[in-house]
């Protein structure tokens, strides 16, 4: 049996990057999935075929705005009615927005904590009575390791990242007596669309400053949702699992 078999995940910003390798390998350990998007409909929809025809399972996208809260009322709702439940949310929907505090203006803030942290709020809020119901069900926030040790140029995105350990933990103690579980995961330097335009040299000496001697993939990321999604967690609540090759040790 698969780890996944017979659950159904949402996956906030699933198109690319961190948040399709977390879909692809839902599917892989037989999840239905279901994800949102900002705003690429043609990837979506690509998306949705590729998990069907590679694994057998049922996908589908959902255009939503994580960051508005009607809008993630409606998303889980719609997920609830298409596929008649949800055992697996993870918050994985994310921007950067970068630059020095000095010039960084009201706007790239709001922006950022709006996209990164509200977002976390507002489709958790949207599934808790469906998950209190149930008495069941797994969240997974992706925090990042920027959230726990800061970084020059991201006061905006580590404020989002380590408000979303904290609000993990929180929802860890409300929720735990009903059976239902929040952690996050916190990545390290990830290979993604975003990381291969610092160019050749950049990501060379990154991956030597990395104990394991190279960048994660979204794999790597995914396959510590997995287990935090699957029954095998099933006594593990309130933590960050780092997945960063020895970053932050």
């Amino acid at each position: 049996m698969k780890l996944l078999e017979n659950k159904v995940a949402l996956i906030t910003g699933a198109t690319r990057g961190i948040g399709k390798g977390i879909a692809e390998r839902f599917a892989s350990e037989g999840a239905d999935v279901a994800f949102s998007f900002a705003s690429s409909e043609e990837k979506a929809r690509s998306l949705e075929k590729e998990l069907e025809a590679n694994y057998g399972i049922k996908a589908k996208g959902y255009k939503s705005n994580a960051a508005v809260f009607s809008e993630s009322e409606e998303l889980v709702n719609n997920v609830l009615a298409d596929f008649g439940k949800i055992d697996i949310l993870v918050n994985n929907a994310g921007i950067t927005r970068d630059n020095l505090l000095m010039r960084m203006t009201e706007e790239q803030w709001d922006e950022v904590i709006n996209t990164n942290l509200k977002s976390s709020f507002n489709l958790t809020k949207a599934i808790m009575r469906p998950f209190l119901k149930q008495r069941s069900g797994s969240i997974i926030n992706m925090t990042s390791v920027v959230g726990v040790m800061g970084n020059a140029g991201q006061a905006n995105y580590a404020a989002s990242k380590a408000g979303m350990i904290g609000f993990t933990k929180s929802v860890a103690k409300e929720l735990g007596s009903r059976n239902i579980r929040c952690n996050s995961i916190a990545p390290g330097f990830i290979a993604t669309e975003m990381t291969d335009q610092l160019g050749e040299e950049t990501l060379k000496s990154w991956s030597e400053s990395i104990p394991l001697k190279r960048g994660g993939t979204p794999e790597d990321v995914a396959n510590a949702c997995v287990f935090l999604g699957s029954d095998l967690s099933a006594y593990i609540t309130g933590q960050t699992l780092h997945v960063d090759g020895g970053m932050l040790m």
